[in-house]
């Protein structure tokens, strides 16, 4: 069963001069999810989420949060949604401390600073300045302002960008923290990764367009059944490919550079069995992952 929307997008169209950055986008947040907006650069993910919060002013559409209007009921969706945008800049010398009373100084009922420098480990940074901190202790002071408010929503946009693999692990688990206090999160990301870990539900947005939505192992699968790679390594393999699939049937697909089979055991080895007696040798075999559905959403044809 569906739970309670706390975030609807109703044909949401953008333009700046002559380029539309989104063209009639359609969303659902539901209260508690992680809700993830996936896209490659330039796809219209920011925009939107701008135009979320009432930081953008859009050309047609509805938008509600929480039932308000973020364009008409800015001050009350400030409130209630934390924002951390792409890049943070803080003043060089400004410390962690003076930082968060800063941005608690403009909420009405702030969260307690020493409990969210606790919770984002930035106790033992208290006192050093924003230029001095590594860039995942940037990132979590960020995450802090963003919550600083009590919000009942946060939008998180290119969270993990220029983290190193441990710093993101790190990321990744104070969100789910995040979560768990029950704060609803929007993270706009371009890691299929830290998608498929992290979110609830899913929208891919290219060209301004929403392209998919559903649950990353909806996405991936599309039904119960196991979805296989076999990528192909060279020119010829993949030439030969589309007589394999056609002569296979409808559970196998052709991809970029690859085949897709759709089924069990007995049918990934009647493709393999079709490849060999063509003359191709597979480079690789694999589950279907978030990045193939990627890929084939965004890729220009």
């Amino acid at each position: 069963m569906a739970g309670a929307a706390v975030i609807e997008i109703d044909h949401l169209h953008k333009t700046y001069g002559r380029t539309v950055a989104v063209d009639d986008v359609s969303l659902r947040v539901e209260e508690g999810e992680i809700f993830g907006i996936l896209g490659p650069n330039g796809a219209g993910k920011t925009t939107t989420v701008e135009a979320m919060v009432g930081l953008t002013p859009v050309d047609a559409g509805r938008i509600r949060v929480l039932g308000l209007d973020p364009h008409r009921e800015t001050a009350r969706v400030r409130e209630l949604v934390g924002i951390q945008l792409q890049q943070v800049r803080l003043p060089t010398r400004l410390r962690v401390s003076e930082a968060l009373e800063l941005y608690a100084s403009f909420y009405a009922g702030p969260a307690d600073t020493d409990d969210l420098m606790d919770l984002l480990g930035l106790t033992e940074q208290r006192r050093t300045a924003f230029a001095e901190l590594s860039g995942g202790q940037q990132q979590r002071l960020s995450i802090a302002l963003a919550l600083v408010g009590n919000p009942r929503i946060a939008v998180l946009d290119e969270l993990t960008t220029g983290l190193d693999p441990q710093a993101r692990r790190n990321t990744w688990e104070l969100i789910e923290q995040i979560r768990r206090r029950g704060v609803t999160i929007v993270l706009v990301t371009h890691y299929m990764d830290e998608a498929e870990h992290l979110c609830d539900h899913l929208a891919v947005i290219n060209h301004g367009r929403v392209q998919a939505t559903g649950r990353p192992r909806e996405l991936v699968s599309g039904d119960s059944a196991t979805t296989y790679v076999i990528d192909l390594s060279d020119t010829a393999a993949q030439a030969d490919a589309p007589h394999v699939a056609a002569a296979l049937g409808t559970h196998v697909r052709t991809g970029p550079g690859r085949l897709e089979v759709t089924g069990g055991p007995r049918e990934l080895t009647a493709a393999l069995t079709a490849l060999v007696d063509a003359g191709v040798v597979p480079a690789r075999i694999r589950t279907r992952s978030l990045d193939d559905v990627f890929v084939d959403l965004t890729r220009d044809l």
